[in-house]
């Protein structure tokens, strides 16, 4: 049974950082893009990042570049998303999620989610 398993959230400050990392265990990792969501209240599950298996291509949601990191670590079968400069408007439940194949933004959507991790971010 696949599990992706999110940790890092936490409560930080404007202007700090976080590092996110999510394990995916079972996961024949090489063959998955990953990606990191992240839903507010009150709004939908949106893209944050995406990589593909070598980490050669990447997908940053516009509001997100140059704050965001993704990356990965295939021998670990761990994706990471450093957040940096934080911002309120960061505040929300952040998921990694998998998706077979190589399209970086892949149109049958993603098979496998984690469990969420929440990131506070203060005034």
């Amino acid at each position: 049974q696949v599990q992706l398993v999110e940790s890092g959230g936490g409560l930080v400050q404007a202007g700090g950082s976080l590092r996110l990392s999510c394990a995916a265990p079972g996961l024949t990792f090489r063959s998955y893009v990953m990606g990191w969501f992240h839903q507010a209240p009150g709004k939908e599950r949106e893209l944050v990042a995406a990589i593909n298996w070598s980490g050669s291509s990447l997908y940053y949601a516009d509001s997100l570049k140059g704050r965001f990191t993704i990356s990965r670590a295939n021998a670990k079968n761990t994706v990471y998303l450093q957040m940096n400069s934080l911002k309120p408007e960061d505040t929300a439940v952040y998921y990694c999620a998998a998706a077979y194949g190589i399209e970086l933004i892949p149109t049958r959507g993603y098979d496998y989610w984690g469990q969420g991790t929440q990131v506070n971010v203060s005034s």
